[in-house]
């Protein structure tokens, strides 16, 4: 256990599918249907240009992570790098956003459930989901993380699955269908049929695909090994969902033609339920109706762990009130995660009077906050190589390839993404509430911060190296054997700065 009452119970393996498990929701099976309907063909280019981003930002936050696997992940480290000000705002606004994530994803599983018993009131459901999410959270981090683990891996087999099917149907054909070919790949208006500004705005909904990926930097308090898996597990992790998207998304508009797809609908019309049912397989629609709610459900479970874990960091840092920062038994910090509860008490207000309306209305004020948090994390990293060098360390043990130009032209492709927000139907609210909402962020930090700062988690004076977690062969509390820190003089040279951990 570490000092901040978190328990380093997660295995590398859970890492990754942690990760995966937070970036998947439902966005792949039924909301591509938004990017397809702005970039028609052309989305699959979104899709293989924002990987990069991705890559990016999970390698920056590998390589912070492994020097300083704190409580609070890219919160505390941005606290130290861009002073208390920027750990206040990422952390009370990455908590903000992944709270209303959890109520969209919720209000989502209710509708699913929904297609076997259309008479089931909508509230029913997302209660139901949202003490099964609570209590799961409640109990252990290492229940969480087996739990999370099984779901993801539905999701990640439901996508190889579609991928395989739909490769022998463009390539070869199924039994009774002949091969499709790429014809629609340039049919129907063409390859680019709202021209650059259509692929421009796709940006937008292909990102928030990726959003998540930054989830295994926050379990870096309760991995067994973050020098160890980390790394591994962030870089893993974003590769496998570059590729599960682009050949995905790849598959989707060679198939289906673009202007079917771009009309969305329920699951029955999921181009996903569409090559199930080419293929053959009994209850198409019932059993991806299955997968989307598991990964509804999964998405919404990932998220709850990382609003508790910002607010645990939080509240050490005195930017919240202290008994959040508490934890149990099991090392859970059960009144942090009551109070993220707080987004499923939304969702299940805005599922009585704003049935239609809500999941929308969610997704477009997370926007905002998502992606000035990515590109507080990138600032972030590209301060931390620049102090590094100034004092004279080593290199991290993983960098980033080409920083900080990487990261620069991240930032870059962020804001710009950011700005095109602006002029999309539907998400012209988020500039409209972010800004404000940042304006009394930064108000509630000039209020707080009078109150003292708090020690800066990472002195300047080198201390300890950085921890190696070992399994011990002795039982811990609880009767489960615990990650012990081990560590040699050779890489004390490695450590700039104390952890958190």
């Amino acid at each position: 256990m570490s000092d901040t009452g978190l328990r380093r119970t997660l295995t590398g393996r859970q890492l990754t599918m942690i990760g995966i498990g937070g970036a998947i929701g439902t966005g792949l099976f039924l909301g591509s249907s938004l990017a397809i309907s702005q970039a028609g063909p052309a989305t699959i280019v979104a899709y293989v240009l924002c990987a990069p981003i991705a890559l990016v930002l999970g390698w920056a936050l590998a390589e912070m992570t492994v020097v300083h696997p704190a409580a609070g992940s890219f919160g505390t480290i941005g606290r130290h790098y861009l002073g208390a000000w920027a750990g206040f705002v990422i952390r009370w606004t990455y908590w903000t956003i992944q709270v209303i994530a959890v109520g969209g994803e919720v209000i989502a599983a209710g509708i699913y459930l929904r297609y076997w018993w259309p008479d089931l009131p909508l509230w029913l459901p997302v209660v139901v989901f949202s003490l099964v999410i609570l209590g799961v959270n409640a109990i252990a981090v290492s229940v969480f993380g087996t739990l999370e683990y099984w779901f993801s891996m539905i999701k990640v087999t439901a996508i190889i699955v579609f991928i395989g099917l739909g490769a022998a149907y463009i390539f070869v054909g199924l039994p009774g269908h002949d091969a499709v070919g790429a014809d629609n790949i340039t049919g129907h208006g063409g390859f680019l049929p709202n021209g650059m500004h259509g692929l421009g705005l796709a940006f937008v909904f292909v990102i928030f695909s990726y959003l998540g990926t930054e989830v295994v930097a926050v379990t870096a308090a309760e991995s067994e090994n973050p020098t160890r898996d980390l790394p591994r597990a962030a870089r893993g992790m974003v590769l496998r969902l570059a590729l599960f998207y682009c050949l995905a998304i790849g598959i989707v508009v060679t198939i289906v033609p673009w202007t079917q797809t771009a009309k969305g609908g329920d699951v029955t019309t999921s181009p996903f339920v569409s090559l199930f049912d080419t293929a053959g397989i009994p209850a198409a629609a019932g059993i991806m109706n299955f997968v989307v709610l598991t990964a509804a459900l999964s998405s919404a479970n990932a998220n709850i762990y990382l609003c508790t874990r910002m607010l645990h960091a939080l509240a050490r840092d005195r930017h919240a009130p202290a008994a959040l920062g508490r934890t149990g038994r099991g090392g859970v910090p059960h009144l942090a995660i009551l109070v993220s509860g707080a987004g499923l008490a939304v969702a299940a207000f805005l599922s009585v009077h704003s049935e239609d309306d809500a999941f929308v209305i969610l997704f477009g004020v997370s926007v905002f906050g998502a992606l000035v948090v990515w590109i507080l994390i990138l600032l972030t990293h590209m301060v931390f190589r620049r102090r590094r060098a100034a004092l004279g360390l080593p290199s991290a043990p993983v960098r980033l390839w080409g920083a900080p130009v990487t990261s620069g032209l991240a930032i870059a492709a962020l804001a710009a993404i950011l700005v095109s927000t602006a002029f999309i139907d539907g998400l012209t609210a988020s500039w409209k509430a972010g800004v404000p909402f940042f304006v009394l962020l930064l108000i509630a930090y000039a209020i707080v911060s009078r109150r003292g700062a708090v020690e800066d988690p990472f002195p300047t004076a080198p201390c300890h190296p950085p921890p190696t977690f070992r399994r011990r062969s002795s039982p811990g509390p609880g009767g489960r054997a615990i990650g012990a820190p081990a560590g040699n003089g050779r890489a004390q040279a490695h450590l700039p700065f104390c952890h958190l951990t």
